[in-house]
């Protein structure tokens, strides 16, 4: 473990990322503490469920008494919990303001007050709303278009007010995360045409000029550890869009189907009133840090397809575990 971090502590653990990335940490020698509230079973670290340096904690991000509790000696939080993306979040719009942002504000706090040195938020690209420009780079106005991007960019803005000499503070803004998970999420872009392309044997693009750009969910969650190890004048108070490559949606299409099998697939393409379109540039984090992701879309079409067809996702289209409304719903959250 090359840091002076000992003790991780990562909101959101066993979800879509955590369940990639606190595996990771163990093995780079953290001790992590993951506080979640478990919606979608508890087999998401199955694989490290009985390492020693690893404390699961079932509890709600908004209950102050736990985070007092599980904040002290954590040297570094990693915030990845949330109600993630625009229909989860339309699903009950209050929930997710008392999970996404009201929560946030005594998580910082009580962070600061508990002397944890580094804090990293994850963010989202969608706070930039649509844009014309050809390269959206991080000093660009934010305009978000939904709740969900609203409140992000409100807690872009709590975070970097706390930041302070011996509380480094990042804020990363990654693309569309795509790729295997143990807690697999079918309702992400690039995951839900590989689905379709692999299960149904025809991808329906609705609109399909809508760009969006993507990250293979092992680069997004190697950027996490590294997170950790950059030195504090590198990193703090600083903003950085982490993407690799903008695509439509038509474009993505046709990718799977080359993936899984042009005579395989068919593609077809239907009207639609959602014509958000992201695009993001990822010039900075290469300049300042180096890093760059390493993994294609390509990549994690290919992950997905053998993990379908070697049978390990099961029941891939109803089954709710694999999106996140349909958890909502069954949990009552």
């Amino acid at each position: 473990m090359a840091t002076a971090f000992r003790h991780v502590l990562v909101t959101g653990g066993a979800g879509y990322v955590g369940a990639v990335l606190v595996p990771k940490l163990l093995a780079h020698g953290y001790r992590v503490t993951v506080v979640d509230l478990y919606i979608f079973g508890e087999a998401a670290l199955a694989s490290v469920s009985g390492h020693p340096e690893l404390r699961q904690v079932k509890g709600d991000i908004r209950d102050r008494a736990l985070l007092e509790r599980e904040l002290t000696g954590v040297d570094a939080v990693i915030h990845l919990a949330c109600i993630s993306n625009d229909p989860s979040f339309e699903l009950n719009p209050a929930l997710g303001k008392s999970i996404n942002y009201d929560a946030f504000l005594p998580l910082v706090d009580i962070s600061k007050d508990r002397g944890v040195r580094r804090f990293i938020y994850a963010s989202s690209s969608s706070v930039y709303g649509i844009k014309e420009e050809e390269d959206v780079t991080e000093d660009l106005p934010l305009t978000p278009l939904t709740d969900y991007s609203k409140y992000k960019a409100l807690c872009e803005e709590v975070l970097l007010r706390a930041q302070a000499p011996g509380f480094t503070t990042l804020i990363l803004r990654p693309a569309t995360v795509c790729g295997d998970s143990p807690r697999l999420r079918l309702d992400l872009t690039v995951n839900i045409l590989t689905n379709l392309a692999v299960n149904r044997g025809r991808i329906t693009v609705f609109g399909g000029a809508q760009k969006r750009p993507n990250i293979h969910i092992e680069d997004v969650t190697d950027l996490y550890v590294q997170a950790l190890e950059w030195d504090d004048a590198r990193i703090a108070g600083e903003t950085f869009n982490a993407g690799y490559e903008n695509h439509t949606v038509a474009a993505l299409a046709e990718m799977v189907r080359e993936v899984v099998g042009r005579e395989q697939v068919s593609i077809e393409t239907t009207p639609t009133n959602d014509h958000r379109s992201y695009h993001i540039s990822s010039e900075k984090i290469k300049r300042a840090l180096g890093f760059e992701p390493r993994r294609t879309v390509e990549d994690a079409v290919r992950d997905l397809t053998q993990a379908f067809r070697a049978g390990r996702i099961p029941d891939s289209m109803d089954d709710p575990r694999y999106y996140n409304i349909k958890t909502m719903l069954a949990a009552k959250l």
